[in-house]
């Protein structure tokens, strides 16, 4: 029996303020490595500058430059520890537990405060510093100004398995402070109380009980609304909140092509397109859910905005992608996702006004890292309340999707029920989720 490798990553940082830091991965292959590599980068807040990965089918070789895309702190020992994880066995490495979030204990954090601007987000930010995964939420206002926040949250680092050479059992390590211990509690609480202050009334961490399963679905969605959220493609002439704001047309301009003729045993797959947070792990987060493998592939470093891929590819067989049908039908799946990632609207909810978030999740289960904290920023920085808020899962004819819903409260500024305001909160929120 194999053990894990430490040598699988290795981290070296930038020589001085400013300068890339270099990640290099070493590890047996498996198809979606890279979309595992990319999530886990994409949820330590790193921006891939550029990047190559290589593999022969069963050892993959990747380095990429990377740069902080947010304020956060980075662990870098935590960072390391969350790649070994995703990582086939090697020689001694760690591997991160696929279903996290059905084998750990969820926890429900609930916290009751007064209501101000930003509250939701003050929180978020202390949830993610802490690295406790949001699996669910829901956040209402009472008629007096006050907040009932219940997040049920794992712990993205609680458990690891390693494997030992010679044994024939798993050993089962906490790398930190379980949420179940109330030292880890305590910190929790401490931290919340010390950045909202006397705002903060009551806070405490248990053991989620049926409640959590209560919430695993959410409330419907209309047809009207179902079809603009998840509508697969956006004409110009479309005046619905979800078209395109004019300085993001560009986005339309994509190019996706498939050629044959360099490679007797590769497709080369050859994107051309705009820049945004997350792109590449959209990319791969694609090909992994076609079951598509990437032999050899090259991230250029951005050029005026616009970025390029080169991958040599094939598919789960081993052969290459010949099939007209198929060539086409992988082209119109990668424009989509990256024409919209995340589908942004602002719809009626009754006499209120309602903002929904969606992002489609992986065939494995697991959705796209750091969209609530996001969006919670952007309407902080607007100025806008959140009445109420709650996160949870949808399913359509073909895919999953991530929803986040949130009831907005007018005010002086954004009268919401003027077009001209709603577009300007969906543009600011999408922007802040794509990154510009």
């Amino acid at each position: 029996m194999e053990v894990p490798s430490d040598d699988a990553v290795l981290i070296e940082k930038g020589k001085k303020a400013g300068d890339p830091h270099v990640i290099t991965v070493n590890c047996p292959d498996k198809t979606g490595l890279a979309c595992d590599i990319f999530h886990v980068i994409l949820d330590y807040g790193l921006y891939i500058t550029k990047g190559d990965v290589s593999t022969d089918g069963k050892w993959c070789y990747m380095v990429f430059w990377v740069v902080p895309h947010s304020q956060f702190i980075i662990r870098w020992t935590h960072l390391k520890n969350r790649l070994l994880s995703v990582c086939p066995s090697c020689s001694v490495s760690f591997y991160w537990n696929q279903q996290q979030s059905k084998s750990c204990p969820v926890y429900l954090l609930k916290f009751f405060s007064l209501d101000r601007k930003g509250l939701l987000h003050d929180v978020n930010q202390v949830l993610c510093e802490l690295e406790l995964t949001i699996q669910r939420v829901k956040v209402t206002t009472t008629p007096d100004g006050r907040v009932l926040d219940l997040f049920f949250v794992t712990d993205k680092l609680a458990w690891l398995f390693v494997e030992v050479e010679d044994m024939a059992r798993f050993c089962l390590m906490s790398i930190r402070e379980l949420l179940h211990t109330k030292q880890r509690q305590d910190e929790i609480c401490e931290q919340l109380h010390a950045v909202l202050g006397e705002s903060c009334i009551s806070c405490e961490l248990q053991l989620a009980g049926p409640e959590y399963e209560c919430l695993q679905g959410m409330s419907s969605l209309s047809p009207v609304i179902a079809d603009e959220l998840f509508h697969c493609e956006i004409s110009d002439k479309e005046i619905h909140s979800q078209a395109l704001s004019p300085d993001m047309m560009k986005l339309k301009r994509t190019d996706v092509m498939i050629d044959n003729s360099l490679s007797p045993a590769h497709s080369l797959l050859q994107v051309h397109c705009v820049d945004h947070k997350g792109l590449l792990y959209d990319v791969m987060r694609t090909l992994k859910d076609c079951n598509i493998q990437i032999a050899y592939g090259r991230f250029s470093p951005v050029t005026n905005g616009h970025r390029d891929l080169d991958l040599f590819i094939q598919q789960k067989d081993g052969k290459k992608i010949v099939d007209p049908e198929k060539q086409s039908a992988l082209c119109f799946h990668l424009k989509v996702e990256m024409l919209h990632p995340l589908r942004v609207i602002i719809a009626n909810r009754g006499p209120d006004t309602e903002l929904l978030v969606a992002n489609p999740v992986e065939l494995s289960g697991k959705g796209r890292p750091r969209v609530f904290y996001d969006i919670t920023h952007a309407l902080k920085a607007l100025g806008i309340c959140i009445f109420s808020a709650e996160i949870g899962r949808y399913s359509t004819s073909d895919r999953e999707w991530e929803i986040y819903r949130f009831l907005l409260e007018e005010n002086c500024k954004f009268q919401l029920s003027n077009m001209m305001a709603r577009n300007h909160i969906v543009d600011t929120v999408r922007r802040t989720l794509m990154g510009w």
